[in-house]
């Protein structure tokens, strides 16, 4: 289908094939010729149109200047068509603007070129008579008729802006609904779990410490969960993402630390390069870098030889912030087409969604294999320098 943008530019060009055809057809053997002067006027005219869409008052008055020798000039047949590219440029201009100066100088430009081109050629006594009503004619219905496609398209506008405008109310109601489930369902029972293993903690504090251990760890890691869920309620509840602070720039790499120091207390090796610098970052790319990071590291952990290091670099990079994640792939890995391209298995679900945060984000993320490697390489824009 072609757009409004590509049907717009056809329009402009149709005059470059229409002007020919009129003057031929308005060749006849003998006297009844267009003359040369006129053939460069029409065609110079039908040039000039073709820059209305940058240019519309520029035009329209070069348009009408054109008119006034055309329409001097005896042209027999449809070749007398051709002067009234400056009523079609009229009408451009009315429909365009709504500033009162540019109508005004069009109308009285085409207004003159009219009473110009016409005055003096009638021989009967009313010839001045028939001179105003030509030209009441000639600029009076362009006029009328730009103001008609103005207040269509004035029309259209407001139409569209109360779509969005109720398109937008429905995505606001349906997150505060989206809001108020996450509360009443996820929330409480996050909440019941964390009061859960605190309970147990204390029940079992004499018993074995690596049980302690554990049952610490998981009432932490559902204690995070439970602060990113609130995060997310009010980020749902606020359709201004960018000013919500999903994830406070001073816990990033707090964050980040923790998800590592996980991973070796799963019994891997880590050498980290962390860069410190991290603020300044948007809530969206803090929040995608660190999911970024934690899935990754997730899935180092489930799917990783831990016989090979872990080489995790963190920096900005090419005006953004860069992610690299180096792991010693496994055959389980593999098997689930987390580790590269030697498989017809589809990735996880979780790399899916790293791909759709990376995208959301404007970044890009690399995932494969790398020899006997596996390798998560992401990069997000630093957007701090960009107007919100």
């Amino acid at each position: 289908m072609i757009d409004i943008r590509a049907r717009r530019q056809l329009l402009r060009w149709l005059p470059l094939v229409l002007v020919p055809v009129l003057l031929l057809a308005s060749t006849y053997p003998g006297q009844y010729r267009v003359p040369a002067h006129y053939w460069l006027l029409a065609m110079a005219a039908g040039v000039v149109f073709l820059a209305g869409a940058r240019r519309p008052l520029a035009v329209s008055i070069v348009l009408s200047v054109l008119a006034v020798p055309m329409l001097r000039t005896p042209a027999w047949g449809v070749s007398g068509l051709v002067p009234y590219l400056g009523a079609v440029a009229l009408v451009d201009v009315i429909a365009r603007s709504h500033r009162q100066a540019p109508v005004w100088v069009a109308t009285g430009a085409w207004a003159a070129a009219v009473v110009l081109g016409r005055v003096g050629l009638h021989d009967t006594s009313i010839g001045r008579a028939s001179t105003v009503v030509e030209a009441a004619a000639y600029v009076g219905l362009p006029l009328l008729l730009g103001l008609y496609l103005r207040g269509q398209r004035d029309l259209a506008e407001n139409l569209r802006l109360r779509a969005a405008d109720a398109e937008a109310r429905t995505r606001i109601d349906e997150r505060a609904a989206l809001a108020r489930e996450l509360h009443d369902v996820v929330a409480h029972h996050m909440a019941s779990i964390i009061l859960r293993i605190s309970v147990a903690g204390h029940v079992v504090r004499t018993a074995d410490p690596r049980v302690v251990a554990v049952l610490d760890d998981v009432r932490g890691t559902a204690a995070d969960a439970l602060a990113d869920i609130r995060r997310l309620l009010a980020a749902l509840r606020d359709p201004a993402l960018g000013t919500v602070a999903l994830v406070d720039p001073e816990a990033v790499a707090t964050e980040i630390t923790a998800a590592l120091d996980r991973v070796r207390a799963a019994g891997f090796t880590v050498e980290a390069e962390l860069e410190p610098d991290l603020d300044g970052l948007d809530a969206i790319t803090r929040l995608t870098l660190l999911r970024l990071v934690q899935e990754s590291l997730t899935n180092v952990m489930k799917h990783a030889d831990q016989a090979v290091p872990v080489r995790f670099r963190l920096g900005r990079r090419d005006s953004g912030i860069g992610v690299d994640v180096v792991s010693g792939a496994t055959a389980t890995a593999l098997g689930h087409g987390i580790g590269g391209g030697a498989t017809d298995t589809p990735p996880g679900h979780g790399i899916v969604g790293m791909r759709e945060r990376a995208d959301l984000a404007g970044g890009t993320l690399a995932v494969g294999a790398e020899e006997t490697s596996w390798a998560v390489r992401a990069w997000l824009p630093d957007r701090t320098g960009e107007p919100t």
